[in-house]
């Protein structure tokens, strides 16, 4: 139990998700449905061909609204003493992506009053309450060079396929793809608790949806996530293969 706040941590079983394969179908990929049931999510590097007319840029799914206007600003450490300040903040901008319109969240992450990463997302939720990433545009700087665009990818480019970034109905044991861009962005998740009391700066919260975060392209690291009801993301915890602490520190509701 860390002294700033995950209360408590539980084991359970993990339920494998199973997908429902479209038997000859010419192109090859599955229609994946929009319910939020486990046997209707991505995992791995499963096709999935998306309904634009599905989809919508108003995006208020309770573990994670989206009005654009909407800031949150977070503070993460490492057991080195890095610090980087990261505030994300919705956009009124929206992108299309694989035909379908999707809502454009800003990120900047900052250390020392440098800016290090700028990237934009983008997010669309589907007709029962799942949130799909997109994609993104990251751009890495060092003394103020732009030094890289590692991550970057947008669905439906080069392979590039859209994930869930948050389910519709969250139940422990369900699995997911978060993104899948071969050998450039792999992350999954799966759901391990509904009911986490979280303390951070910005305050306590309970029944917190608490989520393993990890990626076979770094099998060593892994992560926890906590996202709070009526908020979004207040905490992510490296618990192997680093030791960084990304804490919320103040959040602002959109108005828009």
């Amino acid at each position: 139990m860390s002294s700033l706040g995950v209360m408590r941590r539980i084991s359970i079983l993990v339920a494998a998700a199973v997908l429902a394969a479209a038997a000859g179908c010419a192109s090859g990929a599955d229609r994946a449905p929009t319910g939020g049931g486990a046997s209707t999510l991505p995992t791995g590097d499963q096709a999935v061909q998306l309904d634009p007319a599905d989809f919508t840029t108003q995006i208020d799914n309770p573990y994670w609204p989206m009005r654009p206007g909407s800031r949150w600003v977070y503070r993460e450490r490492a057991g080195d003493g890095a610090v980087q300040r990261i505030v994300v903040t919705v956009t009124e901008r929206t992108k299309t992506v694989a035909g379908i319109d999707a809502l454009v969240v800003h990120d900047v992450a900052s250390e020392d009053g440098e800016v290090v990463e700028d990237t934009f997302d983008w997010y669309a939720q589907d007709a029962d309450g799942n949130i799909w990433y997109l994609g993104e545009d990251t751009k890495e700087y060092e003394n103020g060079a732009l030094v890289g665009t590692e991550g970057s990818w947008e669905a439906g480019v080069d392979g590039a396929q859209a994930g869930i970034a948050l389910p519709a109905h969250p139940e422990p044991g369900l699995s997911y793809r978060q993104e899948f861009s071969a050998g450039q962005a792999e992350d999954a998740a799966r759901v391990l608790s509904l009911d986490e009391l979280v303390e951070v700066p910005f305050g306590q919260f309970r029944d917190v949806l608490m989520t393993k975060d990890f990626t076979p392209l770094e099998p060593d690291v892994l992560e926890h996530k906590f996202y709070a009801g009526g908020v979004g993301p207040v905490l992510a915890v490296t618990i192997a293969g680093g030791d960084e602490r990304e804490e919320l520190l103040a959040y602002t509701e959109g108005s828009r």
